[in-house]
């Protein structure tokens, strides 16, 4: 993989990757080999995020698209590597990609055609779609959002808040783009890149999230629209073991308490802070409002209440 000496491209594809699969990194890659828009108008920047397993760059070279870089980022986390490969970006326009997301092939094309389309759109993003490798209990489709999977329909969703406007809690746009296939101007991107404490991302196994709601909020607080267009579709490569019941319920209960968390970051909170003694009642109280024990179903919900509860405890 050779960097391009060629002049600056029009948008960056950033794919950070701690310890990933190489089946579906290379699905991932060869998914941007097939991307429709010039090869001269794009790159891809590969960030090497604290492994300890890493394919050869030597495997992988077969499936990248023309010119893909790998850089390497000590720092372990999400919001690091992405931070990373933003200052590595001297393109306008970005699009974050997981290492288990195969976009569309006209995904980064309509990517450009967005953003030309609605100038005071900073964020966008569009339907997540799953291919599972063993087919989810019907059950578990109540809980499709944890693994970021989304299908919004076929209609257009624009934000058209006005700048600077207060964001409550339950205001925050619930089809703002999540972090998989997240497109952004760079300008847009900016004030969350030059925040000196992001809020921490997933970090290896710790299964903290909200990062991507911190890029939203910052955008909107620098006076930006965000958008879901329907013609951004990419699929979500999703191993058995993301499907079982005990990882769901911790992957509830670390992305409520991190969304508390980045509400209150951004003094967006419509709930109070608590005490940790009172949390500790609440997510008492809820084990028996929810049934906890009677099913799978009912313990994650029950643990997504005590994210919450963690959430909201004031640490000072």
């Amino acid at each position: 993989m050779i960097e391009s000496t060629a002049k600056p491209a029009d948008l960056t594809v950033i794919l950070p990757a701690h310890n990933p699969d190489a089946r579906r990194l290379r699905a991932t890659l060869e998914g941007l080999s097939r991307q429709t828009l010039p090869a001269d108008r794009w790159t891809t920047v590969v960030i090497d995020n604290a492994s300890t397993s890493f394919p050869p760059e030597a495997d992988l070279a077969a499936a990248a698209p023309a010119g893909c870089r790998i850089r390497r980022e000590p720092r372990l986390g999400l919001s690091a590597a992405r931070r990373h490969g933003l200052l590595a970006a001297k393109s306008g326009l970005v699009v974050f990609v997981d290492d288990d997301n195969v976009l569309a092939p006209d995904y980064l094309a309509n990517v450009v055609a967005l953003f030309a389309a609605h100038p005071t759109v900073g964020l966008a993003g569009g339907k997540s779609l799953p291919r599972f490798d063993v087919e989810p209990p019907a059950w578990m489709h109540e809980f499709f959002s944890l693994l970021a999977l989304r299908d919004l329909g076929e209609r257009a969703i624009i934000s058209h808040r006005p700048h600077s406007a207060d964001i409550a809690g339950n205001a925050y746009p619930l089809f703002a783009p999540i972090g998989a296939g997240m497109a952004g101007r760079s300008e847009a991107l900016r004030p969350w890149l030059e925040d000196a404490s992001p809020i921490s991302d997933r970090r290896g196994k710790h299964l903290f999230s909200s990062g991507d709601n911190d890029i939203v909020l910052s955008a909107l607080r620098a006076g930006w629209e965000v958008g879901y267009f329907p013609q951004l579709q990419l699929t979500h490569l999703i191993p058995a073991s993301r499907l079982d019941p005990q990882y769901l319920a911790r992957l509830n209960r670390g992305i409520q308490t991190s969304w508390m968390r980045v509400l209150r970051r951004h003094d967006a909170n419509p709930w109070p802070p608590l005490g940790r003694t009172s949390a500790a009642l609440r997510k008492l109280k809820a084990w028996f409002s929810y049934r906890a024990w009677r099913s799978p179903a009912a313990r994650i919900r029950w643990q997504g209440a005590c994210g919450h509860f963690d959430g909201r405890v004031n640490t000072g």
